[in-house]
C-alpha cells in the first residue's frame, strides 16, 4: 500500500531544501513519509549532481556587496556560475547575498577551500603546534598524530566551505552550495571575497 504524501509536507521540505515538488515528493515517498530521512536523501542526492557539475567551466556570475547592520561591516565577493541566465536569476542574487553574510560572520574564515591553504600558512600552524610544552614526552608518532589533528582544526577555522553554515547548522557552507548546484543545474563557484571593518587598515 503506497503511503499517502500531504502536499503540506511536500511544500515543507522542498522550502527547506529547495529541491523540486516531485523530487521532494518522491523522497519522502521513498523513505515513508520520514521528513528527516527524505532530506538526508535530497541532501546525498544533490551532492553527487554537484559533484559531477564540479570540473564544468563557470565564468558568468555576479560580483556583490553585503553591508551588515550598522555599516561598520562589508564584503565584497565573487560567485560564478555557467550561464547569466542563473546569474539574473533572483535565487542567485539570494545565494550570494548569503554567502556575503556568512562571510561577515565568520571573522577567521581567510581562505575559500581547504585545497586553497597555503603551505606557508600549513608550516606556521605546525611549528606553533609543535612549540606546545604539552607534548614533550610524548613519542614522536603519537605526537605528529595529535600535532596533525590540531593543525587541521586550526586551518579549517579559517577555510569558508568548512564552517558551519549560519541559517542550517546541519549545513556546511559546501553543502550549502551544493544543494545550489544542483537546484540550478550549473556548476557555481565562490571565486573570491574581501571583507572590510570601518576603521581598519
Amino acid at each position: 500500500m503506497t503511503m499517502e504524501i500531504s502536499a503540506k509536507i511536500v511544500k515543507e521540505l522542498r522550502d527547506k531544501t529547495g529541491a523540486g515538488m516531485m523530487n521532494c515528493k518522491k523522497a519522502l515517498t521513498d523513505n515513508n513519509g520520514d521528513f528527516d530521512k527524505a532530506m538526508e536523501a535530497l541532501r546525498l542526492k544533490g551532492e553527487a549532481i554537484a559533484d559531477k557539475k564540479a570540473s564544468r567551466s563557470a565564468n558568468e556570475g555576479l560580483i556583490e556587496a553585503y553591508i551588515h547592520t550598522g555599516s561598520k561591516l562589508g564584503v565584497l565577493l565573487e560567485v560564478n556560475c555557467e550561464t547569466d541566465f542563473v546569474s539574473r536569476k533572483p535565487e542567485f542574487k539570494e545565494l550570494v547575498q548569503n554567502l556575503g553574510m556568512q562571510i561577515a560572520a565568520c571573522p577567521d574564515v581567510e581562505i575559500i577551500s581547504l585545497d586553497e591553504i597555503p603551505d606557508d600558512l600549513k608550516q606556521k600552524e605546525w611549528d606553533f603546534e609543535s612549540a606546545k610544552g604539552d607534548l614533550a614526552n610524548k613519542p614522536d608518532e603519537i605526537k605528529n598524530k595529535i600535532i596533525e589533528g590540531r593543525v587541521n582544526k586550526n586551518l579549517k577555522t579559517k577555510v569558508l566551505l568548512e564552517q558551519e553554515y549560519i541559517r542550517d547548522s546541519k549545513l556546511t557552507v559546501e553543502g550549502y552550495l551544493k544543494q545550489k548546484i544542483s537546484l540550478f543545474g550549473e556548476n557555481i563557484k565562490i571565486a573570491r571575497f574581501v571583507r572590510f571593518n570601518l576603521g581598519a587598515e
